[in-house]
């Protein structure tokens, strides 16, 4: 009996037992639904604020690309010599400061001295045998008119052979008759047919100095006539002759002043290989220039940052030998003409079939300031960063 009372009082207990947890459960449920729902609205206004974000990144701030990919370069000059011979001076050492037309090395000057006196003679032999050209001209000239008068002398002397041969002929014609009648003795003949013989010959003689004096006025007037040829429609500034010696000379000058090399332009000198008593043959490079004010950069950047780069616009730049302090404004060139890799030594091959897709990269050329680069003194190969505003002109 005294059981049943206990068990009476453990009934109500239980049942509010069972309500709690009942109550708790549903709680619980609740909670978990409540921190489900806020979970997927904290992802929903997540991805929404990362969609305003890229879209006002695109609509406002996507105007500009970077790399920290870019190095200075420069379009240096290889000095080299033109002549060969001996140095006796060095006047520049590598990291001086050198402006155009500065003295950089000598050379020996003797053996181009000696080739400059040598076309000298030559040009002043050619000037003189112009002069002696002309002048022969004129005594080939007369020349030709004295054997003209010794054409009209020997004519002269022919007539007159020939006449007295026509007389003696005649006078001998008879002789022959009274020869043959016996009228005259043998020793008025024979006097006769010497006459007559030293007459025919006397005309031959005169016909032959006909013929010399015309042979000689033919070699005179062949004389007169090459050399006009010669000289003919020139003067001592024209004539080849001339001209070649002036030629001459003028390369013997040259080459005389090629043995002092100078600066071709303002920058730096680098990797000077040559020293006083060395013997250098043309073509030796002695040393490199480095034009310090005409400095650009070579910015790599992604291929898929090029889609609006274009020439012209706009980039500004920071040296990492300055840091963020300094910057530097510059415009695009322009675009390499292919990827590094395609230009390497030993380009990649991509036909396998392990290959795996790499980004690559483009140099932009983007030309420098000089007057900023003479504030802020840049040298080939530092590091820079590069940024270009994609919306400049």
């Amino acid at each position: 009996m005294t059981d049943n009372p206990n068990s009476k009082e453990q009934t109500p207990d239980s049942a509010q037992t069972g309500l709690s947890s009942h109550l708790d459960s549903t709680k619980k449920a609740q909670v978990r639904e409540s921190r489900r729902r806020y979970l997927l609205m904290l992802i929903a206004v997540v991805i929404v604020i990362g969609a305003i974000v890229k879209l006002v990144a695109v609509l406002f701030f996507n105007h500009k690309v970077s790399t920290d990919n870019a190095y200075v370069g420069a379009e240096t000059a290889n000095i080299s010599t033109m002549v060969s011979g001996q140095v006796v001076a060095v006047q520049v050492s590598d990291t001086q400061l050198v402006k155009k037309g500065d003295v950089l090395v000598v050379l020996d000057p003797s053996d181009a001295q000696i080739a400059v006196e040598q076309a000298q003679a030559q040009l002043a032999k050619a000037q003189r045998q112009f002069n002696q050209s002309s002048a022969q001209i004129e005594s080939l000239g007369a020349q030709v008119l004295v054997s003209q008068d010794d054409i009209l002398r020997a004519k002269a002397q022919v007539t007159q052979a020939e006449v007295r041969l026509t007389r003696i002929t005649a006078e001998f014609n008879r002789r022959v008759q009274l020869n043959q009648s016996g009228a005259i003795s043998k020793e008025e003949f024979a006097t006769a047919q010497s006459t007559y013989n030293s007459a025919r010959a006397d005309l031959e003689l005169a016909k032959a100095g006909l013929t010399q004096a015309e042979s000689k006025r033919n070699a005179a007037k062949s004389n007169l006539d090459a050399s006009k040829a010669l000289v003919e429609g020139t003067t001592q500034a024209n004539l080849p002759d001339v001209l070649v010696a002036k030629a001459q000379l003028k390369q013997a000058n040259l080459e005389l002043q090629r043995t002092v090399i100078r600066a071709p332009l303002d920058g730096v000198v680098t990797r000077r290989n040559i020293q006083v008593g060395q013997r250098v043959s043309p073509g030796a490079t002695v040393m490199m220039i480095v034009p310090v004010s005409q400095l650009y950069v070579d910015a790599n950047f992604k291929e898929s940052q090029l889609q609006k780069v274009r020439a012209g616009q706009n980039a500004i730049l920071t040296a990492d030998i300055y840091g963020n302090r300094v910057k530097y404004h510059g415009k695009v060139v322009g675009l390499a003409g292919g990827t590094g890799s395609a230009f390497a030594l030993i380009p990649a091959q991509n036909a396998t079939g392990n290959w795996i897709k790499v980004v690559q990269r483009l140099a932009v050329r983007i030309q420098l300031d000089p007057q900023e680069l003479a504030k802020n003194p840049l040298r080939v190969g530092l590091s820079m960063d590069a940024t270009i505003e994609l919306d400049s002109k």
